[in-house]
């Protein structure tokens, strides 16, 4: 069983998020970043306890240049076999998709995994691409995942209940909250990171089809109003006219 997992960078939470250039670019000057949590906790969790149980080797790859190897060797140090890195800025979500589906092409993964969505961007796109690239079947959105052989069930959350779906290997799929819980990387698993291989290739050439123009931050929040218990009739007031909610 050959595991890939996706995985990509983001701004830990706690950073301060500023913008460059008229706000046109991102200003990464001491910004502390992560594995995207919806990967580290979720797909490449999972597949790591697909691999203790059935056996197998689980590798990761990103799209990013060799500034994000701290964040490799974090998804090493949870479990990971072995990384790859392909040499290019993962600008676009078209660009990423095709780096990882012609890496994934040449090297016939039977699953390939990705997080829902990055914490920075959200977008959803990247698995859906994937899957189009190599005519796998794709599965969002996945919170539950077992396989019998060369057949996968999956679960994922929709209007109303649950669905259930089989789909048989090799298929893509982007796992939600739900899919597996969090490892923390012990010392044993960050010393074994250092020295597991850490292969980089170069990036194919690819389109680049969309390009971020500008950025801007949300709109402060406004102060608390408070309102006497008493004065139902003011509060009615702000709900339909500033609130508008009713």
């Amino acid at each position: 069983m050959k595991i890939l997992v996706c995985i990509s960078k983001s701004p830990d939470t706690t950073s301060k998020i500023a913008f460059t250039d008229g706000n046109t670019k991102f200003d990464e000057n001491g910004v502390q970043y992560i594995v995207n949590p919806y990967e580290e906790w979720y797909s490449l969790v999972r597949a790591l306890e697909l691999k203790e149980t059935l056996g197998g080797n689980v590798t990761i790859i990103t799209v990013g240049s060799a500034g994000d190897e701290a964040v490799i060797r974090k998804a090493l140090a949870i479990g990971a076999d072995d990384a790859v890195r392909i040499d290019a800025e993962a600008t676009d979500a078209y660009f990423t998709a095709t780096q990882i589906a012609a890496y994934a092409k040449s090297n016939s993964f039977d699953i390939i995994l990705t997080g829902k969505e990055t914490i920075n961007y959200n977008g959803s796109q990247v698995g859906g691409m994937i899957a189009e690239e190599l005519d796998m079947p794709f599965i969002s959105l996945a919170t539950k995942l077992d396989l019998n052989g060369s057949t996968a069930t999956l679960e994922k959350e929709i209007v109303g209940g649950v669905q259930v779906v089989e789909v048989a290997t090799p298929f893509v799929a982007s796992c939600a909250k739900g899919m597996a819980e969090q490892r923390i990387p012990n010392m044993r698993g960050i010393m074994a990171a250092r020295t597991k291989p850490l292969t980089v290739v170069p990036a194919i050439g690819a389109d680049l089809y969309t390009a971020f123009t500008s950025y801007s931050m949300p709109a402060p929040k406004t102060a608390c109003k408070m309102i006497d218990p008493e004065n139902m009739d003011e509060l009615v007031s702000l709900l339909h006219n500033e609130a508008k909610v009713i």
